[in-house]
């Protein structure tokens, strides 16, 4: 593995860290707002949080296209890349935040990371090799992701297949990033994603949701981490990341996020932050190692023939 591949790799586990750590904010914030609003406010935020990196890289990048003309902003292609992250982002994470309020989160936690399936699945339809290491990790990664998250009996409910939409848009967005962040600057997609995020769903809950400055107030240290960490720097550590590196094996790594989320909350409930019993079974503990290994395979380099 080369020096830029370790790089994005470990970005894209902290991506995962983060979207772990940020489980309890997200929770805690659905108390006292609805799901859109709660979308609409933090991915505004994530996109204030980008924005003054986003004027520096585009200020960068007018300075080195006068130097080489090659480095020029390609504008047309970033303002479409953005909108289309930000419509599948947008898609994706309303299905999850709905179906949530209708599921346990064990549940919602397993059908999620699907998308470490979906992805590789997606990738067929538009040519991407996957190697067959890679298609064993992701079996691997699935069957951890079930021993950790589903802690009851699997009966499909309308929520169930709400998260199940969720995965499916999930893998389209990693996909959408796959395709765009190696053509253009990612702080500047990252941004945009998160502002077509925010106004899409801002305008939904002005419609569906009435949310009110007091309804805000109430939720707003959960928003204020989930924008600033879960949005501004995750998403934007997400698009950096992945950069070069094969879309399923992306969606490996930063499937560990739900490993993440199940020790962080232990730890939690083990230094009296959190109440509820968090202890992990036996049962989850292997589910965490799986996936572990799981994405330690897809690190292994696979030999190659050299090509006359």
């Amino acid at each position: 593995m080369n020096g830029k591949t370790m790089r994005n790799s470990l970005l894209l586990f902290l991506t995962a860290c983060i979207w772990g750590l940020s489980f309890v904010s997200q929770s805690k914030g659905m108390e006292n707002v609805g799901p859109l609003t709660f979308n609409g406010v933090r991915s505004l935020l994530g996109a204030a949080v980008v924005f003054p990196i986003a004027c520096y890289r585009i200020n960068k990048r007018k300075k080195e296209a006068k130097a080489d003309a090659g480095s020029r902003l390609p504008v047309k292609l970033t303002l479409v890349g953005g909108i289309c992250c930000g419509i599948a982002y947008t898609a994706a994470s309303t299905f999850q935040q709905y179906g949530v309020a209708y599921t346990t989160v064990g549940k919602a936690g397993f059908i999620t990371t699907l998308y470490i399936i979906f992805v590789p699945i997606l990738g067929i339809f538009l040519k991407k090799k996957v190697q067959k290491p890679v298609w064993i990790a992701a079996a691997m990664a699935a069957v951890g992701m079930y021993l950790l998250c589903m802690t009851e009996s699997f009966s499909l409910t309308p929520g169930d297949t709400l998260v199940f939409i969720c995965a499916v848009l999930f893998a389209v967005h990693i996909m959408i990033i796959d395709w765009f962040s190696p053509k253009t600057e990612g702080v500047i997609l990252s941004c945009m994603q998160l502002f077509t995020c925010g106004v899409f769903c801002t305008i939904g809950a002005f419609i569906l949701e009435r949310p009110t400055w007091a309804q805000l107030q109430a939720g707003a240290l959960p928003i204020l981490y989930s924008g600033i960490l879960s949005c501004g720097v995750a998403y934007t550590l997400q698009i950096i990341g992945q950069k070069g590196i094969n879309p399923t094996v992306a969606a490996l790594i930063m499937s560990l996020e739900s490993v993440v989320a199940a020790l962080a909350a232990f730890f939690a409930y083990k230094i009296g932050f959190l109440q509820t019993d968090q202890t992990l079974t036996a049962r989850q503990v292997i589910g965490c190692v799986i996936v572990f290994a799981a994405v330690i395979l897809v690190q292994v380099p696979v030999g190659k023939k050299n090509k006359s």
